[in-house]
């Protein structure tokens, strides 16, 4: 439950600037969270930190509990001599705009290479802290760093471990054993590469809070098909005999898409993982948590009931809602680790059962300003809309859009008159300056926290959106930013409305000029 008003950036890392071709939590994380700090915000969002498989979409991990090894800053192990200056040479001409992925990750996972190489050649480098990271990890690090090596010893198959041969597929122990011997050498690189995220990641986080800054992780509810968890925990999903999804998630039409979203995810076995006290799921939310300090969950009413499409329909249009034990979950989950600091996702199809569940435990939902001027079919405005500040509860937290949203100059830019028309009422502003003047809604609203796209702090229109839901393309996810683009005066300006709306963490003596 939100206590206190913050207010803070929603930013994934991939979006820092850097010479390597995508943002990492090295030199520029730490300038960024500088940024925060000096403006007064508290709250850093970021999207899921796993690693990115088919479509680099971070809500498609091949792992719940690995670290994307692309986020790994090259210039912090530069700085420990695991990089040296040779290995820079000849680095591509990477875009500062946009992350070209393709680009990226060959020349990116060389590096890592080269890096591990240097680690287990040098003792001086190994100590009790990589120790006992395997020793902590090792449930589920071996068979994440064999699950990778597989996939790409059977050519990164896209459809996953259900194309691979039989024996390993199902995970017979003689296959596991002649993989893991055949792959030894793979398997000891990833091991260090994930201990090179787990170091630099938690540095970072202990700088955030030396900072005052809070980080917001994101959990999406459902796992990749092609990821580690299905194959090393098959029991806890519905699967055939052949290893393939009886049906997969989504949502029906919503506010993104006419048809409804179909994302080919497998369901959760929800009577087995219950009768196994929901064991995997909680170790789940214990490994972010570890991580960061508030965990949202993504499509959060999947935890009362889901969306189940038959695996061979051609849209998210054919499915049908199916309960899920969310209120049992919820409740051991709080039974035995107290208070939970946890944000719903709670858009889109919404039923009186999915906020019941929602306020049974206090988790703050979610408002979105661009789904607020919404016109019924009647064509009447209802001032009465959820999403509309003078409504909104105290425990809630508040969005001028989503990673999955538009930006708002874009978004305003495609809206029609009638919608701008009541825009400019409701704010009784013209729209010279309409960015930050739902900025301005957002901050000054009752909601707890107010988060802001990084976009919309830089007013930048749909070209520099972050995903377009239901496609999949170059564009999606690989927004960057430029370091001078974050100048002092966005930061003053920030710092001002912060002040002004009681969502600063510090107050700067003899501040008080309106903005």
């Amino acid at each position: 439950m939100i206590d206190r008003r913050s207010a803070g950036i929603l930013m994934h890392p991939t979006s820092l600037p850097g010479p390597y071709g995508i943002g990492d939590i090295g030199p520029a994380a730490y300038e960024f969270l500088d940024f925060l700090k000096n403006t007064g915000a508290g709250l850093w969002q970021i999207l899921p930190l796993g690693p990115t498989g088919y479509g680099n979409s971070p809500y498609a991990e091949l792992s719940s509990f690995a670290g994307n090894p692309l986020l790994i800053s090259p210039d912090l192990l530069r700085e420990e001599g695991l990089l040296i200056d040779t290995d820079f040479f000849g680095i591509p001409d990477f875009s500062q705009h946009r992350v070209d992925f393709d680009l990226v990750i060959p020349w990116k996972s060389d590096l890592l290479t080269r890096a591990a190489g240097r680690f287990f050649k040098d003792a001086a480098f190994r100590g009790a802290e990589y120790s006992r990271f395997l020793e902590e990890e090792s449930w589920w690090l071996e068979d994440y760093v064999l699950y990778t090596a597989l996939r790409r010893s059977f050519l990164n198959r896209a459809e996953g471990p259900e194309s691979w041969d039989t024996d390993i597929r199902l995970r017979e122990e003689s296959a596991l054993k002649k993989w893991r011997r055949l792959l030894e050498e793979e398997l000891e690189t990833g091991r260090v590469i994930q201990y090179f995220f787990y170091r630099q990641w938690k540095r970072l986080k202990s700088y955030a809070a030396e900072c005052g800054v809070e980080i917001i992780g994101d959990v999406p509810i459902f796992v990749a098909p092609d990821s580690a968890d299905v194959w090393t925990w098959p029991d806890n999903f519905m699967l055939g005999e052949e290893g393939r999804p009886m049906a997969v998630a989504g949502v029906p039409p919503d506010y993104f898409s006419e048809t409804g979203q179909m994302w080919g995810n497998p369901l959760y076995n929800w009577e087995y993982l219950k009768n196994d006290d929901f064991r995997w799921w909680k170790t789940r939310i214990d490994a972010v948590l570890s991580r960061v300090d508030w965990i949202r969950i993504d499509h959060f009413r999947g935890f009362q009931a889901f969306w189940r499409i038959p695996a061979d329909a051609e849209t998210a249009m054919e499915g049908e809602w199916v309960e899920a034990p969310g209120g049992e979950f919820f409740a051991d989950l709080l039974k035995s680790r107290g208070d939970l600091p946890v944000i719903a996702e709670d858009l889109g199809v919404i039923t009186e059962e999915v906020d019941n569940l929602r306020r049974e435990f206090s988790f703050p939902g979610m408002r979105v300003l661009q789904f607020a001027f919404e016109f019924d079919q009647n064509g009447c405005f209802n001032g009465n809309h959820q999403f509309l500040p003078h409504n909104y509860e105290a425990n809630t937290v508040v969005y001028t859009g989503t990673h999955d949203n538009d930006t708002t100059a874009g978004w305003y830019n495609s809206c029609d008159d009638t919608i701008r028309d009541v825009v400019r009422r409701y704010l009784a502003r013209d729209d010279h300056d309409i960015v930050w003047d739902f900025i301005r809604m957002a901050l000054s609203s009752n909601a707890g926290f107010a988060l802001i796209p990084l976009q919309d702090i830089l007013t930048l229109g749909t070209e520099d959106r972050m995903n377009t839901p239901s496609t999949v393309g170059p564009e999606n996810w690989s927004f960057r930013f430029r370091k001078e683009q974050l100048t002092s005066i966005v930061g003053d300006r920030l710092r001002e409305m912060l002040e002004l709306y009681g969502r600063a963490r510090t107050i700067r003596a003899g501040s008080g000029g309106l903005v």
